[in-house]
């Protein structure tokens, strides 16, 4: 296909009553609008769903794992397969995670050094070590349209010193990231900064504005929902957005729920992704318009009516509670795709929402209104 080369951000509407704004950013493989949903496809595929679901749900841009491809099934044969969006036939856009979280998932098989990551694999016990630079040298081997810079994810709880010194290394990774991206740019590939520093603010405004001196493509808050409390996410979210620059794209990875997603938007947050939508299908807890429906419950064995009313998705169109519930309860491969189907619409359909309220001027009506539904069903 021919390949516009250019990455480009510009925010269109800003909502009135909170920092709320939707815009778009354009990548070689084609336009996203923000806010967005971004649904996780850890190893070049999101779970139960084909590409065709993922474009019947609406989703614009998926995520794939540095970590996870390289070491299986290794980035010279994507590579050598045309990369990964001819991998996993998805030609759409496709934002890859440096791995920086999942190695800090690993803490009991990894060391830290100023160099990198010495880690040993989850899959086999065997011994790798990645620096800053060959994190970009996979993502741009994978062929990705937004690499994220390699970062030390900080634990909670930590001490402001050891905090201090985490956030030191990821600027420092950040910066021979951004070296190492120059020299090898290619497709228009676009590289965001990640902010750490924890729950402490000074720490996240100083790496926010060090790599603001750094010129990414977009900036991400990283090193969030890991045991802190709620309000402190939300905290350090609205204190960390505010430092960031306007023209650039805002990523808070990871999270998170429905709620989450609200709150995020209103401080000024562009871009999500998170398990949650996928993770809950297969255990068979589905959001819908009214609130969380855990379909294992006996009050839907006879149940005629679909998951949500209001919910278009392939499943709600075709299917009935009692139909998902029988087959979450058969173990049916099944309840995962119908699940999945829908919990990703639920979720690509609300973020599309806030967009459009935001461009209409009642983000805030919105956001009020879809509070109090979940409410009412709980």
């Amino acid at each position: 296909m021919e390949l516009d080369l250019g990455f480009e951000f510009h925010a269109v509407t800003r909502d009135h009553k909170t920092k709320a704004r939707s815009g778009k950013f354009t990548t070689a493989y084609g336009d996203v609008e923000t806010p967005v949903f971004m649904p996780v496809g850890t190893q070049a595929s999101v779970k139960a769903m084909t590409p065709e679901n993922l474009k019947a749900a609406g989703a614009e841009i998926i995520l794939g794992n540095a970590y996870h491809l390289y070491l299986r099934p290794g980035i010279e044969l994507i590579d050598s397969l045309g990369g990964l969006h001819e991998f996993m036939n998805w030609k759409s856009p496709i934002l890859t995670d440096s791995g920086g979280f999942q190695l800090f998932s690993l803490s009991q098989m990894r060391d830290i050094t100023d160099e990198g990551v010495i880690f040993r694999s989850h899959l086999d016990g065997s011994k790798h070590f990645i620096r800053p630079e060959d994190s970009i040298h996979i993502q741009q081997m994978l062929g990705s349209d937004i690499l994220m810079a390699f970062d030390d994810c900080t634990p909670y709880p930590t001490t402001y010193e050891y905090a201090a010194n985490s956030t030191k290394l990821t600027l420092n990774w950040a910066k021979r990231c951004l070296h190492e991206h120059q020299a090898k740019k290619k497709n228009g590939q676009a590289l965001f900064g990640i902010v750490q520093g924890s729950i402490y603010k000074d720490l996240r405004k100083k790496c926010a504005e060090d790599l603001q001196q750094m010129d990414f493509d977009g900036y991400a808050l990283g090193g969030l929902m890991v045991g802190e409390p709620l309000e402190t996410t939300y905290e350090i979210i609205a204190h960390t957005v505010s430092i960031l620059p306007e023209d650039r794209p805002r990523y808070a990875m990871g999270l998170g729920l429905p709620e989450d997603i609200f709150h995020c938007v209103a401080a000024g947050v562009d871009m999500f992704d998170c398990v949650v939508p996928t993770r809950n299908a297969r255990n068979g807890c589905l959001f819908t318009h009214q609130g969380k429906l855990i379909i294992k419950n006996a009050q839907y064995a006879k149940d005629p009516n679909p998951l949500d009313l209001e919910c278009e998705c392939y499943t709600c169109k075709n299917f009935s509670r009692a139909y998902l519930r029988h087959l979450f309860l058969s173990g049916e491969i099944l309840a995962c795709i119908l699940n999945s189907i829908h919990n990703l619409y639920f979720y690509i359909q609300v973020v599309k929402k806030i967009r459009t309220a935001i461009q209409e001027g009642n983000f805030f009506e919105y956001w009020q209104s879809f509070l109090r539904s979940q409410h009412e069903m709980n």
